[in-house]
């Protein structure tokens, strides 16, 4: 038994945050049932990585709607609503990640969600808090990487603001709102009350920062500045960054830069022994690493500074990782069936459970593959 069997998840997200967050409750055994629009669904069914589509829906949106129902509704129509209603007085988690107002709009805003079903936890999304003056800004990732700071903290010196690569700003708000989801169902099995879990992008991405932002307001709100060449921390002195040997590149965490140059026979690393000057004098020391460390393979000097327990790694592209014994003894992916006949080949999810793995039992479903079922089921 999956440990949240039993817990039925209406879900009205769409795009990636909310939904990544039904994900992990899915996965860990939650009835999760998407609400869309009839026909179309919901938006992220057409948002894209490389234009790829299977089943008629986008990859991303088969990757983050594993183990869901999808229950059609037209929101606006009467009947449909209520419906809805009905079903929200039977479920005990509801998501949406609406602009403010929407909600309101359409009559299932918390305060008249919480007199249909008291109990229930109502989780939302948005992109920088309800009020303020970018309440209804577009909560989207790149935007909110580059409004909170993130952008300037990777990349090198010279660069331009780098946001990351990755939807890093939806995932995390996912993780936090899962989080406040399943503290909430905590305290409702304790004293039956629902509540209101509130999450933003702005603010999760914040969150994210803790340990840079904290730097910068007990530092003089000095601006965070990063690494002439292979900067990995804007605030973390030499050694730790990436550098260039002869066939690739090596990565060098923190530690003692003395031993460091002891381990590599560097004397001219041994020199900097005032360990503040290892932040201060940080692209100095880097371009004497830069400089040493391309005359020899990645291997080489993985094998002299690992058995020496100085914390270093090789950089790996996703061919190389995905083939090595280290990935594989994961059984990371999986291979999900559609009803297409097409296979989304993805990754599972990432707890263990009493030693056991959780891979998905159902692929993301089809618009309204489960109303008629779930209209029986719960008496609609």
């Amino acid at each position: 038994m999956k440990p949240l069997e039993g817990i039925t998840v209406l879900e009205f997200a769409q795009f990636m945050a909310g939904p990544s967050a039904g994900l992990k409750l899915a996965d860990l055994g939650a009835r999760v049932i998407k609400i869309e629009r009839p026909v179309k669904g919901e938006a992220g069914r057409q948002i894209a990585l490389k234009n790829l589509f299977l089943d008629g829906s986008s990859l991303v949106f088969h990757t983050v709607n594993r183990n869901k129902d999808s229950y059609a509704a037209d929101l606006k129509n009467p009947e449909d609503l209520e419906r809805v209603k009905k079903l929200i007085a039977q479920a005990d988690v509801m998501t949406h990640n609406f602009r403010p107002g929407v909600m309101e709009k359409i009559g299932l805003d918390y305060n008249t969600v919480k007199k249909i079903n008291p109990q229930l936890i109502y989780a939302t999304v948005t992109g920088y808090g309800s009020v303020g003056p970018w309440a209804k800004k577009p909560g989207q990732d790149l935007l909110v990487q580059s409004m909170s700071g993130f952008a300037n903290l990777t990349g090198n010196k010279n660069d331009n603001p780098t946001p990351v690569g990755a939807a890093l700003a939806d995932l995390i708000t996912g993780v936090h709102l899962s989080h406040g989801i399943l503290s909430s169902l905590i305290r409702k099995e304790k004293t039956g009350q629902g509540a209101l879990v509130e999450v933003s992008l702005l603010e999760s991405t914040l969150d994210f920062q803790f340990e840079v932002i904290t730097t910068y307001l007990n530092d003089g709100n000095q601006k965070p500045v990063r690494a002439k060449q292979g900067s990995a921390h804007a605030y973390l002195g030499a050694p730790y960054g990436v550098y260039k040997t002869k066939n690739g590149y090596i990565a060098l965490a923190m530690g003692s830069l003395i031993k460091l140059g002891e381990v590599l026979n560097c004397k001219t690393l041994t020199a900097y022994t005032d360990s503040k000057s290892w932040f201060t004098n940080r692209d100095e020391i880097m371009d004497i690493l830069r400089s040493f460390l391309i005359t020899e393979n990645t291997s080489y000097w993985l094998e002299i500074l690992e058995k020496e327990g100085i914390w270093c790694s090789n950089v790996f592209d996703y061919k190389t990782l995905l083939n090595h014994e280290a990935y594989n003894v994961l059984q990371w992916d999986q291979k999900i069936q559609l009803l297409s006949g097409e296979q989304v080949h993805t990754t599972r999810c990432p707890i263990r459970v009493n030693d056991k793995r959780l891979f998905a039992e159902k692929p993301a479903p089809r618009v309204g593959q489960h109303t008629d079922a779930i209209i029986k089921e719960f008496n609609l």
